[in-house]
């Protein structure tokens, strides 16, 4: 669904909200949304809000929690709950907020889903995430209806009202296969005591006394300072960070200590003192050598019992569930710090690179691969709107051993992502080009095996004689709609048989993978670039859009571009297949005479003479 849809009734609630809480004739300052098939007390919340200072990592520390109770067997439904205004995050620069989550149903989210989706390794859908512009929004729409029948609408009780139907509605279909959800874990974007969350935090704080006890438990994630010139820490901007928040109603039941170094006793005791949490509930979340250790830490503090006492979930855990998760995450999380034999240098041209949160998804990809590999991957980020010449190009990509081309919108640093996928193919470096990459890819191949000089996308070059990339009629039917135009979420892929692509998705011909683009292959040009040896090896079921390209493994070890993001659906325990294929080309190239071991070999299919295509 395009991010500029008009939102849809709360689905078949929405007739049942206007009979409760509308049409009645009953004047009553009571207002809470409870949808049909709703019973109290069947799922329970974790609110985890921050205080001091917003980027603690409220949504590494939330995921972390849902594992351990997904772990126990319990189904659980992450939720983030953002401040600003937007409908979603799709008009937002990376510099501003990161990169942009694409969701399997298209919604463009907060980097956080990403965190969630790979540590509960869950797909998530739009019911997981919230923002102020989609509450005011319903309500303003609803209000027009003539749903509120002639009451003044309020931030209290109806703007908080819509936030606990919403609330409610993903607790009631939230859960594994649309059922309810055990628990519901709730992390509140910003600070305690900005102004565009308040009224997050007050519908929260309505929540908990509508549910009941044992109903709601309340995390406060704090920030405690340790000034070098001090040498010590220092708990006061977390007392009061804390302090607004019980201003604001909410007694946290768990305190969670961000620092740099593990929070002494003497500052945890001085956090009991002044926020009424037993030491037994304050967590010293210091930097560690991965965020995947975190949940294993989490345990050995007792944080999972904790959290089941508070909400009396002791009677649903499967232990055995747990002992076979248990195993299996610290089977992996053990591997982080084993020695790794061969390191890897990677390329990156993008040009967001100075800010990493940008390609957060694509650096995690990397992770997971490194760590099932057992390879050490040293990422080069490389602004290719510094890369303007072909020497320019060979010096910034020296001594790599891939290269990846990721997405991006405007045409500040094209030319410089054309050279470098000109320098990968021209030496044999395996190459991966995601949604831009991909037709920048194509862009390249046209120019300069073709000799179609002026071979472009009509984003950057409306007027180039050969647009090799360019809209899909029924798409340019919609211009002037911001984001109409893009193909957003999971679609179907159709692999040619036989080829690199079915090989690496272990010869499977249908794949399902998450878009974020609007300009295609143009299909005048298809045949002319297949009969110069470029394969079009994954294409839309129906229609002639391209959507994986790759060159022969005769005339080039690796070079794979794929119009979707790859890099949306790895996780820690599966590695996505496209980034395996890459790096074990890589370790297959430049280290020859090394046994990679079975799981290497596995994503190496052996080089056979294909026709068509040279390496120019």
């Amino acid at each position: 669904m395009p991010s500029n849809a008009p939102l849809e009734p709360e689905d078949a609630g929405e007739e049942a909200f206007l009979t409760r809480f509308g049409r009645s004739e009953e004047s009553t300052e009571w207002f809470s949304p409870i949808p049909e098939g709703y019973r109290k007390g069947r799922t329970r919340f974790v609110a985890v809000i921050g205080t001091v200072m917003s980027g603690l990592g409220k949504g590494i520390f939330s995921s972390s929690l849902a594992k351990l109770m997904q772990d126990k067997g319990l189904s659980v439904a992450p939720l983030k709950m953002e401040g600003y205004l937007n409908i979603d995050s799709g008009t937002l620069n990376p510099y501003r907020h990161g990169e942009v989550f694409v969701l399997d149903d298209g919604l463009e989210t907060d980097m956080d889903l990403g965190t969630y989706e790979r540590i509960l390794d869950q797909d998530l859908t739009r019911r997981n995430y919230m923002t102020a512009g989609q509450v005011y929004t319903e309500v303003l729409e609803r209000e027009r209806r003539g749903g509120y029948l002639g009451r003044d609408v309020q931030m209290i009780p109806h703007v908080t009202g819509a936030v606990k139907w919403k609330l409610r509605q993903l607790a009631l279909h939230g859960g594994r296969n649309g059922e309810p959800a055990d628990v519901v874990f709730v992390e509140v974007g910003g600070t305690a005591g900005d102004y565009e969350n308040g009224f997050y935090i007050e519908a929260l704080r309505e929540l908990a006394f509508e549910e009941g006890p044992e109903s709601t438990c309340f995390v406060a994630l704090s920030y405690i300072l340790e000034p070098s010139i001090l040498g010590e820490q220092k708990s006061k901007a977390a007392q009061l960070g804390i302090k607004r928040l019980m201003e604001a109603g909410v007694q946290p039941h768990i305190v969670a200590c961000r620092a740099k170094n593990p929070v002494t006793r003497t500052v945890m005791e001085k956090i009991s003192l002044f926020s009424n949490v037993p030491m037994r509930r304050i967590f010293s979340m210091h930097d560690r050598e991965s965020i995947y250790t975190i949940p294993e830490a989490m345990r050995q503090g007792g944080l999972d019992r904790e959290i089941l006492s508070i909400l009396d979930l002791h009677d649903r855990v499967d232990q055995a569930h747990e002992d076979r998760a248990r195993v299996r995450w610290n089977e992996f999380s053990a591997r982080l710090s084993a020695p790794r034999a061969r390191r890897l240098q990677l390329g990156i041209t993008g040009k967001y690179a100075a800010l990493r949160d940008a390609y957060a998804s694509i650096d995690k990809a990397v992770e997971h691969c490194g760590i099932a590999l057992g390879a050490e991957i040293d990422i080069r980020w490389l602004e290719t709107s510094e890369i303007r010449s072909e020497a320019g190009a060979d010096a910034a990509l020296e001594g790599v051993h891939a290269v990846i081309v990721p997405g991006g919108f405007g045409t500040r640093g094209i030319e410089g992502k054309i050279l470098c996928a000109a320098h990968a193919r021209a030496r044999g470096i395996p190459f991966l080009g995601i949604c831009l990459g991909f037709q920048v890819a194509v862009i390249e191949f046209a120019r300069h095996a073709l000799g179609l000089d002026r071979a472009h996308s009509t984003e950057f070059d409306p007027d180039s004689p050969h647009p090799v990339i360019s809209e899909l009629p029924e798409q340019k039917k919609l211009e002037g709609i911001m984001g109409g135009t893009m193909r957003l979420g999971g679609h179907e892929v159709d692999l040619a048989a036989g080829s690199l692509a079915s090989f690496l998705y272990g010869g499977r011909t249908s794949i399902r993978e998450r878009f974020r683009h609007r300009y295609e292959v143009d299909p005048s040009f298809i045949e002319t670039l297949e009969g110069g040896g470029l394969r079009f090896s994954g294409r839309h079921p129906k229609h002639p859009i391209m959507q994986v390209l790759e060159l022969p493994q005769s005339v080039h070890p690796f070079f794979v571009g794929t119009q979707f993001h790859p890099e949306l659906t790895s996780r820690p325990l599966s590695p996505q297949p496209v980034f395996m294929g890459l790096f074990a080309a890589a370790l297959t190239e430049f280290f020859p005479q090394d046994d990679l071991g079975p799981l290497a070999r596995r994503w190496v299919r052996p080089k056979a003479p294909t026709a068509g295509g040279s390496r120019t």
